[in-house]
Formats: C-alpha cells, structure tokens, sequence
C-alpha cells in the first residue's frame, strides 16, 4: 500500500525535493548526513545560554542544528513555516527528543512549552510550526505538552531577517501566561524554531519567571552562527 501511495503521491524530502526512497523519513539520507548538527547538549558548549547570559537564567540550553542563510537548515525551516511541511518539525522533534531523554540535565522537566503565534498568524497558516516539534520533545521525556498556556498578544513579523537591533526591540509586552496558578513550582522546557539575539525568549521568560517556583529551560531546533 505505502508503495501504492508513493507512486501517485511520492514523498519528497524538504531539503532537496528528491522523492523520498522506501526507507526515507521526512529527510533524504543525503540530507540528512549534511545536516550541521551542534551537538550542544553533548559537548557541555553553552552558546545558547551565553545569547541570553545577564538576561534570561535559564537552568539548559540547547539547538540542535546551526543555521546560516542559504543552507540547508534555512530551507527546512522555510518549508516548514511557509509551505505547510509541518513534518519537519515533527522530524527534528524526534530527533532531539530521542537525544535529550537520554540526558540527566532535562530529566527533570515538567512541561513543554512551545512560543506562541498570535492568532492572526495561525488563521493564515494553520499551525504553530513549533507545535510538533515541542510534541515530540514532550512525548520523550514523557511530560505533558501545552500550548495554550503561553499566547501571544501582538503580532510581530519573523525575526530571522530583521536587524539585530530592531529584534531587540521585541515588545516586552507581547505575551501573556493563560493561567499562572498551572505554571507555579514548574520547570518549563520552552520551545522555538530558531535562537538568534534571544529577544522572544527574552520577551517569554519575562512573564513565565515572574510566576512563583517556575525555572526555565529552552531547546530549538537551530541556531544562527
């Protein structure tokens, strides 16, 4: 049957578009092998948490891929939040949850935050391109995930393109915390697509450590160099 569908439907992987084999999942093996993996959470390197060092005290940090413009990554997130390759996210999910499951560091996280979209932006796209990656995430280290407890007042346009400054300039007000008794004493995982000057996380970890016990953690998929 999944051969069936694959002649008339073929799978094709959104880093290349060459069709995927029988084998092949979300991401050919050339792809895959090309991917520039950071290693961060491995190799003790805290190059996401020195972004936001004397800004935001996150407890870990990590992404799992580095991204530069023209690359790869870049055309996998692309995909991903502009051509409804929702897949990508669950991919990458997979496979940083299979790593940090493993890892005494996140063993003790008690939920998986995603940062919202405003809603305007959900109506137009039709998802979260974070959703199925802090799933994934969530679903290995077995805690649950929540993304309504964290939204977004104001929509703001993407932050990879924009100047540093200007990202900087994030509103600080932008987002808003649903219930705050449900956060209190909790270690989030907070979950995003990509880390460049930190000014949404910034901007969430505002409100989330203002409430009572929370610690903080994040993990995205990728990182600008």
């Amino acid at each position: 049957m999944k051969n069936l569908l694959n002649l008339f439907f073929p799978k094709v992987c959104p880093g290349c578009s060459a069709h995927l084999g029988d084998y092949e999942d979300y991401v050919c093996l050339e792809c895959r092998h090309e991917l520039p993996l950071t290693n961060f959470h491995f190799n003790g390197d805290e190059r996401v948490k020195n972004v936001l060092y004397g800004r935001v005290p996150l407890e870990h940090a990590t992404s799992l891929l580095h991204f530069s413009k023209k690359g790869i990554v870049q055309q996998l997130l692309h995909n991903l939040k502009y051509r409804g390759q929702e897949d990508v996210g669950l991919f990458l999910g997979k496979w940083l949850g299979q790593e940090l499951k493993n890892l005494e560091a996140y063993r003790n996280i008690d939920l998986v935050v995603p940062v919202p979209i405003h809603k305007a932006k959900m109506r137009k796209r039709g998802y979260n391109q974070v959703h199925k990656f802090g799933e994934e995430i969530a679903a290995a280290l077995q805690v649950p995930f929540n993304n309504k407890i964290l939204q977004k007042r104001s929509s703001t346009k993407t932050q990879v393109f924009k100047d540093r400054l200007r990202r900087l300039d994030t509103d600080k007000s932008t987002f808003r915390v649903a219930d705050e008794n449900e956060l209190k004493g909790k270690h989030l995982l907070l979950v995003d697509d990509i880390i460049t000057t930190g000014a949404t996380v910034e901007a969430c970890a505002q409100v989330l450590l203002n409430i009572e016990g929370v610690s903080l953690s994040l993990a995205t998929m990728a990182m600008t160099d």
